[in-house]
């Protein structure tokens, strides 16, 4: 079983840069300012031959009550109790802190193996700040720099004692037996995080009444009735002319990562609230990434004209998304723990038509019907000639179309051809691509 490490400290010690540096990637939020890391990121480090899963967290606080900083705390604290074995990061510039000797306190009392961590020594001048680091009862600290990648030699040293997996081992998995890779978007405030904590039924994510608590795209695994998912919260996006600040355009930045590695994103919608323009720009993002959508409406105990608002929102995914007609949209309520059964069961439709495969036989006798009830146009007196079809690819469904002068066909038949097929091969929802390509149909032996 692979070992499970907590990277635990004060805010601002470089917690996430080592995280960043042991997984090989930057996808934990680094920013000069503290407190910019708020839930609890996992990822699956390596370090020479060494593997294991690490933990980022938002490090602890002192700050007590139903605060967003104390609740931050309780998820490092949780992200310590899961653990194995716990590095305890400081800053080797500053030196120890009284609020470095507070946390380490609170730290042993775990009872988790501690490996001390002094951050930020690269060059020289450090050593005496480092004097009173052998008061905190962890031994020796381990000086590092994880921004220049410096001292991870004695770190491997150190963590050797307890990893039990190799990185070579267990190595050649099939990707295409993974999990089903699924994000959760919206508007901040719109429920997101209360939506993955009650899907997995503990309390993963940072919740509250503040617009915008979570900031990095969170990845947390679960199975349902069989089916293996890796889900993804992400922060709230809002239209691009109000995002502000550097931090809120990194979280915004990784939500957008999340969408593209992800294979069905779940479009949460506030439905306590007017729908909004950016709701359904949210939908048609999605789709423009080729991704299968299924549109969540969240917080429904707190709608009273359930049917007109369900209506109103049909009409206007209709108006606005026609490239994307049949969305799936669901109805729920996290609170009351209602809705996530049928949400998960839509997803997996979702992701049934988005890997759909049509014979070239199916295709190609649908197109002579739809052809023959609406025959191409004929600009400047030349008729458009569609020849055949067939599909070139799957997730998402992409066909290539073959004839004479198809760069002439105008949106408005494309358009029709799209729905066509959606209708006769129940592609309600799913993005459709099309490939319009000149030459002879290869299976007339005639021509």
């Amino acid at each position: 079983m692979t070992v499970t490490v907590a990277i635990m400290g004060r805010p601002n010690v470089g917690k996430s840069t080592l995280f960043n540096r042991l997984v090989g990637r930057k996808i934990a939020l680094v920013d000069d300012q503290p407190g910019v890391t708020r839930d609890r990121r996992e990822g699956e480090a390596r370090l020479g031959d060494l593997r294991f899963r690490l933990f980022d967290t938002a490090g602890l606080d002192d700050i007590k009550g139903d605060s967003l900083e104390a609740r931050m705390s309780a998820q490092a604290e949780t992200a310590v109790d899961d653990s194995d074995v716990v590095l305890f990061v400081i800053d080797a510039r500053a030196g120890v802190t009284p609020t470095d000797r507070e946390f380490a306190m609170r730290v042993r009392r775990r009872g988790k193996p501690v490996i001390l961590v002094a951050n930020k020594s690269e060059g020289r001048g450090h050593e005496s700040n480092l004097l009173d680091a052998f008061g905190l009862g962890f031994g020796d600290p381990l000086p590092i720099s994880a921004e220049h990648g410096e001292g991870l030699d004695h770190l491997y040293d150190a963590l050797l004692p307890y990893t039990e997996e190799k990185a070579g081992e267990g190595e050649g998995d099939d990707r295409g037996d993974g999990p089903l890779r699924l994000a959760i978007i919206g508007q901040p405030n719109a429920g997101k995080s209360t939506l993955v904590n009650t899907i997995l039924g503990e309390d993963r994510m940072l919740t509250g009444p503040e617009a915008g608590i979570t900031r990095d795209a969170i990845s947390s695994e679960f199975e349902w009735r069989g089916q293996k998912i890796k889900l993804w919260d992400t922060a709230g996006i809002r239209r691009k002319s109000r995002v502000v600040g550097k931090i809120e355009k990194l979280a915004v930045s990784d939500a957008l990562r999340a969408i593209r590695f992800a294979e069905c994103v779940v479009v949460l919608i506030d439905a306590s609230l007017p729908i909004e323009r950016q709701d359904l720009a949210l939908c048609d993002l999605v789709a423009g990434e080729g991704r299968a959508v299924v549109l969540a409406l969240s917080k429904w105990d707190l709608v009273e004209e359930k049917q007109k608002k369900l209506k109103d929102v049909m009409s206007d995914l209709e108006d606005v998304l026609p490239e994307i007609r049949g969305v799936p949209v669901v109805t729920l309520s996290s609170k009351q723990e209602r809705g996530i059964d049928k949400l998960l069961e839509t997803v997996l439709v979702a992701m049934e038509r988005w890997s759909s495969r049509i014979s070239t036989s199916q295709v190609n006798r649908w197109l002579e019907a739809a052809i023959a009830r609406n025959p191409p146009p004929a600009p400047s007196g030349r008729r458009i000639k569609i020849r055949y079809a067939t599909q070139a690819s799957a997730r998402p469904p992409t066909f290539a179309i073959f004839g004479n002068q198809l760069s002439k066909l105008p949106e408005s038949y494309i358009r029709y051809l799209m729905n066509g097929l959606r209708e006769s091969f129940d592609l309600k929802g799913v993005p459709i691509r099309f490939s319009l390509r000149g030459g002879k149909n290869p299976f007339d032996k005639d021509k």
